[in-house]
């Protein structure tokens, strides 16, 4: 969407028309505006019909709409580190072209390149244009020195917990029963993190810090283990934040392990915390959030918007069995 800083963003007005055309769920408006180049190709419309009617209903397509509209993640393109090309249809009315140049703008050595055609994909118009383009950057990708320095980056959902008043809980039972209850946590993490597809990096003694591919199976596992380690009488508070790493032998640091574990200190006992970052991430999940307000996280610029993980159903879960 349009905003000071982004001038060229969709304009409240176009943003209006598009959601009346979501709700509508006029696929063949949308066809023709995707396809150009087959418009008047009734076997492939009746088929996209069939397809995209399949695929949504119309109020779920509004609701995924308008959450695509507030969802904003510029700020994640300096983030990426990797030869890229960025091409844009000089025909494709939808979206101008300035949009695409403006994600190459912002990802460091980029390249932007205009093709033929006006369809949304490569599939029917000027494919062998498009793929010849698509080769010749493959070939001519060459690893600076700088590159190669960052082999060892990568983009992962940073996972930190933290058991409430630790201190406090291993006085009031005593070394012997401590021990017992931090290897049972340690246990009980473990095996969830490893069951929601993430990986322990290591423990802070009182808590982990663990890596996900996604933000969503962070979160699902940050959920699973906060409501059943406050069973377990060992409430813990918990942070996520996805962005780049650095991969340190078998450890792992960088600005997004450090944002994590500032977010995870903001967190109230039983909360779970996260960036913006990981909310946009997930738009139109089963996950629901509750803003918490801009917070200075100490040794990152500027304030930052958190939210907490409010309750949530997972597809196919009741009501009941609904995790905190």
């Amino acid at each position: 969407m349009q905003a000071d800083d982004y001038p060229i963003g969709m304009r409240g007005e176009d943003a209006a028309q598009w959601l009346e055309l979501m709700a509508a769920w006029d696929t063949e408006t949308m066809l023709k505006m995707a396809f150009p180049s087959r418009q008047d190709d009734e076997r492939l419309l009746q088929f996209m019909r069939m397809t995209l009617r399949a695929a949504s209903t119309p109020d779920a397509m509004l609701a995924y709409s308008r959450e695509m509209l507030r969802t904003d993640v510029r700020d994640l393109l300096p983030l990426i580190h990797v030869p890229t090309l960025v091409m844009h249809r000089r025909g494709y009315r939808v979206q101008p072209a300035e949009l695409s140049r403006y994600v190459a703008d912002h990802i460091e050595g980029s390249r932007f390149v205009e093709v033929p055609g006006g369809d949304a994909d490569i599939v029917f118009d000027a494919t062998d244009e498009c793929i010849q383009v698509i080769r010749d950057f493959v070939a001519e990708i060459e690893p600076t020195s700088q590159e190669r320095a960052r082999v060892d980056r990568f983009m992962a959902t940073v996972l930190v917990t933290d058991i409430v008043s630790s201190t406090t809980r291993a006085q009031e039972l005593g070394d012997a029963e401590w021990v017992a209850m931090l290897q049972m946590h340690d246990d009980l993490t473990r095996d969830m993190v490893r069951d929601h597809g993430g990986r322990i990096v290591k423990s802070t003694g009182d808590g982990v810090l663990a890596i996900f591919d996604g933000p969503g199976r962070g979160l699902l596992c940050a959920s699973v283990l906060s409501r059943t380690l406050a069973r377990a009488g060992l409430p813990i508070r918990a942070g996520l934040h996805a962005g780049e790493v650095e991969r340190r032998g078998e450890d792992i640091g960088g600005i997004g392990v450090h944002i994590a574990a500032r977010v995870m200190a903001a967190a109230e006992p039983g909360e779970i915390l996260v960036s913006r970052t990981v909310k946009d991430l997930v738009v139109g999940s089963e996950f629901r959030f509750e803003d918490r307000g801009a917070h200075s996280l100490k040794g990152v610029e500027g304030d930052w918007q958190l939210f907490a993980l409010a309750n949530a159903r997972l597809p196919g879960q009741s009501t009941a069995e609904s995790f905190p």
